[in-house]
């Protein structure tokens, strides 16, 4: 009893000092994405350990980690450090591997074992005390003990990582924006642009699969206009009204998933009588000789043509206003991305320049392996502007678009 009691006093002398969680087992999850398939609080570890077994039982190779921020263990199957094709795995576990529930863990930081706090008051001597009722008369101290001796009940099922309950509206809450082909369900690169719906006014352009809170359109509807593209395919347009979208109340492109809402935008490929713009394609003052930073979106323009082996395109050459000028053009060293010594100066129309910078874009593709039969060319010059050509946005008049004849 003496020895009982002299416990108790030592739990009842430090229990106005804080505790750090217990221990967990194992690794603790890093940078990445996870194929997660079950989550585990502390003090289910039994639990975990055997479902574990139980997967690898038949054949499977999974893992478990901590994560110290969300404080939960996640059982997982594979790990990645790409997004995309972490996506790609995740919906190849749902469909083929038997997980319906499967679910991608970002890890935007590393969760390391978090430090232990140190003791900021020292704690007073622990001394014996020969008569129970020391303890006996101090009901705090006894409430501590029954909290620290209360044994929880095990759960036995794997737990969700969020409760329902608890998701916040749309307009409080982290949106990961998804572009995606639905023939194949591949994730595919894109841009969503965020307009005031009120207005049309382009607010900001963001990056696909990055996490982001949307903004407040402050306007009087308080709508949203969220423009989901990438290059070769359909633009998808959702609108809603930014504080209406709560968990229980979401259109059929959302869906709530790892903590945050998800705004799906299904892409399909352009078809014959489609236009799209090469905004990203630059050339240099008075050339047709592309910028550097053209190569990007070149690159796509080459994977949509490769696509289909039936695409043929029109290439359509605009400038910004008619006046005749310089036209500098590539030399014999087709260097299709650089003023090199051998460039060739001229001078034409408005129309020639714009036709001579369609032509540029042509011949990269053609040296691409492209047929040249499947790429025609038809230039504008400036009769077909799209902003005035003394505006700020006169830039984007000098664009050449790409429209699909065949398909």
């Amino acid at each position: 009893m003496r020895g009982f009691v002299c416990a108790l006093v030592l739990v009842l002398g430090l229990s106005s000092f804080s505790f750090t969680d217990p221990t967990p087992k194992g690794e603790y999850l890093q940078k990445g994405y996870y194929i997660v398939v079950a989550a585990y609080r502390i003090g289910q570890e039994k639990y975990m350990e055997a479902y574990v077994a139980k997967l690898n039982s038949s054949g499977l190779h999974s893992k478990f980690g901590y994560d110290s921020g969300r404080k939960f263990y996640y059982i997982y199957l594979d790990y990645y450090t790409d997004f995309d094709e972490s996506i790609e795995q995740m919906l190849k576990t749902r469909k083929e591997g038997g997980f319906a529930n499967a679910w991608v863990r970002i890890m935007k930081e590393g969760t390391n074992p978090p430090p232990v706090e140190e003791v900021k008051q020292v704690p007073p001597e622990v001394k014996e005390v020969n008569s129970p009722a020391a303890v006996e008369n101090n009901q705090e101290g006894q409430n501590a003990v029954a909290e620290i001796i209360k044994e929880e009940p095990p759960v036995t099922e794997p737990v969700k990582e969020v409760p329902s309950d608890v998701s916040p509206p749309l307009k409080q809450a982290e949106v990961l924006f998804y572009t995606y082909n639905p023939t194949n369900s591949q994730p595919i690169d894109g841009e969503v642009e965020i307009v005031d719906g009120d207005v049309a006014r382009l607010i900001k352009k963001v990056k696909a699969h990055e996490v982001e809170t949307l903004p407040d359109p402050r306007n009087k509807s308080g709508k949203l206009s969220l423009i989901g593209s990438s290059f070769g395919y359909r633009k998808v347009q959702h609108d809603f009204v930014l504080s209406e979208i709560t968990k229980d109340n979401m259109p059929s492109y959302m869906e709530w998933r790892d903590n945050h809402y998800v705004i799906n935008f299904d892409l399909s490929r352009l078809h014959k009588g489609d236009i799209e713009t090469l905004y990203n394609v630059y050339f240099f003052n008075d050339a047709a000789i592309m910028l550097p930073e053209s190569k990007y979106e070149l690159l796509r323009l080459l994977e949509f043509m490769n696509s289909n082996e039936r695409y043929k395109i029109v290439l359509h050459g605009h400038t910004n206003g008619n006046a005749r000028g310089k036209i500098i053009t590539m030399g014999p060293s087709h260097n299709f991305f650089e003023l090199s010594s051998d460039v060739e100066d001229g001078s034409g129309s408005a129309k020639e320049l714009s036709y001579q910078r369609a032509l540029v874009i042509k011949e990269w593709l053609v040296s691409q392996h492209i047929s040249e039969d499947r790429i025609d060319i038809k230039a504008w010059g400036g009769t077909r502007m799209i902003h005035d050509k003394d505006s700020n946005n006169a830039r984007r008049n000098v664009r050449v678009e790409v429209e699909v004849v065949e398909d």
